[in-house]
């Protein structure tokens, strides 16, 4: 039998830990990031920052700071991709999964589906600021080179 280089093995029950592991990092990270910039103008902290897509908006100095908020948290996203998944192939997937579950997640907290462009917009961002930035580091890991061992030879 022979071996094959980083060979794929179907383990779903890795994959489902990755995804939960990810919307955990996802909303921790978000809370994290919300609570930070509403500590900035004194804004009371709420699941709407979250979850309703009206908050998003270019009008409001609370609605860019949300914004910006979702933009860092892409970029720690990105981080835990590199951390947890280390698949250059795979981060597309995992982001699209997390900003699946949070479309869902804003759809039930809304009763309807997000109709505000602003928020589209913030979360298309970001799902490509997170995909791209998590894919660089991981081929960046991917792609090391593999050190050989220069020792000193026997003749045999």
């Amino acid at each position: 039998m022979a071996s094959h280089f980083r060979s794929y093995i179907w383990d779903p029950v890795l994959i489902i830990s990755q995804i939960v592991l990810m919307q955990c990092i996802y909303y921790s990270f978000l809370g994290l990031w919300m609570a930070g910039v509403d500590s900035l103008v004194q804004i009371n902290h709420s699941l709407d920052q979250i979850f309703s897509y009206q908050v998003l908006g270019f009008a409001t100095i609370q609605g860019r700071l949300s914004m910006m908020a979702f933009v860092l948290n892409s970029l720690t996203c990105a981080l835990g991709l590199w951390f947890f998944i280390r698949r250059g192939k795979q981060c597309l997937d995992f982001t699209v999964t997390v900003h699946f579950f949070h479309m869902i997640g804003c759809w039930i907290y809304n009763a309807h589906l997000p109709a505000a462009l602003s928020w589209w917009l913030v979360n298309v961002a970001c799902m490509a600021l997170m995909a791209v930035i998590g894919e660089y580091l991981c081929m960046r890991t991917e792609l090391r080179a593999i050190p050989v061992n220069t020792g000193p030879k026997s003749n045999l």
